[in-house]
């Protein structure tokens, strides 16, 4: 890009307002010039940086806050929770080799509906004897509002495990994991209960 000379008019106006400033003193808003052969000072590393900043213009570096600490997804959480009955037999659940012997359908109700559903499906199958269970949540819908706010799909999926983990359920539930693709999936999940006193 070819530099423009400054015109008469302009260069007259630029006079004027030079005129009119005023010196600050003691600022470190004066311009420092960089002399390449006078070199950087030697003494210790923190000097250093503070000078390097000063000469070439760059800000000195401040410590990076930490960062966010986000929720895990689900899944995730469902995973590292920590096992609480038999290994082998958590791996035969995992794998889908256990077969439930109950089952509950929680798809299209609401929360009011679902939650006392819920409970007394849980606490029905524990008085009976039951030990494993099956709660089918589905994936929830993908839609899309259109809202600022995002609005979290699968509702029932979110919230199941959260009430198992509650009273009167948290009594009797040993163990929650999320279902075998052949038992739904991500849309349900695979309820161990604990043994009759």
């Amino acid at each position: 890009m070819k530099r423009r000379r400054l015109s008469a008019e302009d260069r007259e106006l630029w006079e004027r307002v030079a005129a009119k400033t005023e010196r600050l003193e003691g600022s470190d808003l004066v311009a420092r010039k960089f002399d390449p052969d006078a070199g950087l000072p030697t003494s210790d590393s923190k000097s250093l940086r503070k000078a390097k900043s000063t000469i070439i213009g760059k800000p000195e570096r401040k410590p990076r806050a930490p960062g966010h600490d986000l929720v895990p997804s689900l899944p995730d959480r469902l995973r590292k929770a920590p096992v609480q009955m038999d290994h082998k037999s958590f791996g035969k659940l995992k794998r889908g080799k256990l077969k439930p012997e109950g089952r509950i359908d929680l798809h299209g109700m609401t929360l009011e509906r679902a939650h006392p559903a819920l409970t007394s499906f849980i606490m029905s199958a524990h008085a009976r004897g039951k030990r494993l269970v099956l709660v089918i949540t589905g994936k929830g819908k993908q839609r899309d509002e259109g809202g600022p706010i995002p609005v979290r799909h699968g509702i029932l999926r979110h919230q199941v495990p959260q009430w198992l983990s509650m009273q009167p359920m948290s009594s009797v539930v040993l163990q929650v994991a999320q279902a075998h693709i052949s038992h739904g999936g991500g849309g349900a999940y695979y309820v161990y209960l604990r043994r009759q006193r």
